[in-house]
């Protein structure tokens, strides 16, 4: 009976680290792959059990009572404990198996990994991929996630990192488009064509146009027609006949390779080294984890070369 009430404990005080981490029931029984009502529940033995009120419930929000955020921070580590226990178990058995929870940002999940994941698990058929996709960063720490694929800057420097192989970034338009309007020579003659933009999900500030001429790299910010927050809606823009944008190679390659979109002003285009995956030192030995980012950087070196064959 001891051990029974202690387990309860413990399973009340990890649901009760990740709601505090995330500020939401649904949001910790995702990371935790439990249902909600279970979360509610352990929660709840936990409080009756302490004889404390931990956290505070309305129906639009999550907030900790003084109480629970005393005990906040030695639940997270509880938490990072049994999580590093768990990493050392995996490395034990060294063959990649369990799930593999991997975030990324929309477009680089549709374009870079959701496209590898099956040969990866034809690889590893004992490793589940759980892939969330999110345009906003997560604290991947709290979250519970294995590995994350981001692009641009990295502000936190808990992580571990690794660079993949780069990217050009381009633009891009149909074919009925280019033939109704013709196709520009020069970013400068951008200025007389219809043009499609994306502002940023986090910042709302919109996407200046980079282009490298002769020796230097500049920034243009097109009068936009239109405008969209999301990668796949410019793609969507594109393909109608909407004008000219730009994006990332690997986000437009499908288009190109159907013939629905044609890369122009590619002498300007730059290359970027800004994709990264990150991981918690947690799961610095964890097979999983390793196998996925060297099954990821192979692919991503074999597209660059494959492009580079294609160019020349």
């Amino acid at each position: 009976m001891k051990e029974q009430i202690a387990l309860e404990r413990l399973t009340g005080l990890i649901a009760f680290a990740r709601v505090g981490s995330i500020g939401s029931f649904t949001g910790a029984a995702r990371s935790l792959a439990i249902s909600p009502s279970a979360v509610s529940k352990s929660i709840q033995r936990l409080e009756q059990n302490l004889g404390l009120a931990l956290i505070t419930r309305t129906t639009r929000s999550v907030t900790l009572t003084p109480e629970g955020r005393e005990l906040h921070e030695r639940a997270l580590r509880l938490l990072r404990e049994a999580e590093e226990i768990e990493q050392l178990v995996k490395t034990v058995r060294s063959e990649p198996s369990g799930t593999l929870r991997i975030a990324a940002s929309l477009p680089i999940g549709i374009h870079l990994i959701a496209p590898v994941l099956p040969a990866f698990r034809a690889l590893y058929p004992q490793v589940t991929v759980d892939l969330r996709l999110n345009d906003q960063f997560i604290d991947i720490i709290d979250e519970g996630v294995d590995v994350a694929v981001r692009i641009g800057e990295l502000p936190d420097t808990r992580l571990l990192a690794r660079r993949l192989a780069p990217h050009r970034f381009g633009c891009f338009a149909s074919p009925a488009y280019l033939a109704a309007r013709g196709t520009p020579s020069h970013p400068h003659e951008l200025s007389g064509h219809d043009t499609a933009n994306l502002r940023y999900q986090s910042t709302g500030q919109m996407l200046r146009w980079p282009f490298r001429v002769a020796d230097r790299e500049i920034e243009i910010l097109p009068s936009a027609g239109i405008v969209v927050d999301a990668s796949e809606a410019l793609i969507g823009t594109l393909v109608a006949g909407g004008g000219i944008g730009i994006t990332a190679d690997f986000i437009a390659a499908p288009h190109v390779a159907r013939g629905d979109l044609v890369p122009i002003l590619s002498d300007y285009a730059v290359v970027r080294h800004n994709i990264t995956a990150v991981w918690p030192e947690s799961r610095r030995s964890n097979p999983a984890v390793r196998a996925f980012l060297t099954h990821l950087q192979n692919i991503a070196r074999v597209r660059v070369q494959g492009e580079a064959s294609g160019r020349g």
